[in-house]
């Protein structure tokens, strides 16, 4: 079991799941039903890659290899840049940023892809 990916699959669960409370209570009136739809959306990917996360943690007790730790960390960068670029863009209405979260996504389907290759090259 890699630890390190199972306390930060956990701490990132901890943070969506705050930040999906923030944007129904807090936010609802504050910003546009866009804006929280895309806040919506990036709580949603958050949560889902930090359980891919701890599941990494978890895959690794079997499959611990540089291909399966790559997509833990390919995991972590995309929540940082797709859930960042999108909870910035629905408090600032930056258009700009939305540029940005396309990068994220390639973090995580590249992470589901060594996630993928790395499993199968331990033979689990």
């Amino acid at each position: 079991m890699n630890r390190t990916f199972v306390s930060l699959g956990s701490w990132l669960a901890f943070l969506a799941v705050a930040l999906g409370a923030f944007g129904t209570h807090a936010l609802k009136g504050q910003i546009s039903e866009a804006n929280l739809a895309i806040w919506h959306t990036g709580t949603e990917y958050h949560l889902v890659h930090a359980v891919a996360l701890v599941l990494v943690g978890l895959l690794s007790a079997h499959a611990d290899n540089e291909m399966t730790r790559r997509s833990g960390w390919l995991f972590a960068t995309g929540i940082v840049i797709f859930g960042g670029s999108l909870y910035a863009l629905a408090l600032t209405d930056i258009k700009v940023l939305g540029a940005i979260t396309p990068v994220g996504g390639l973090c995580f389907l590249s992470g589901w892809l060594f996630l993928a290759l790395g499993s199968q090259k331990s033979g689990t």
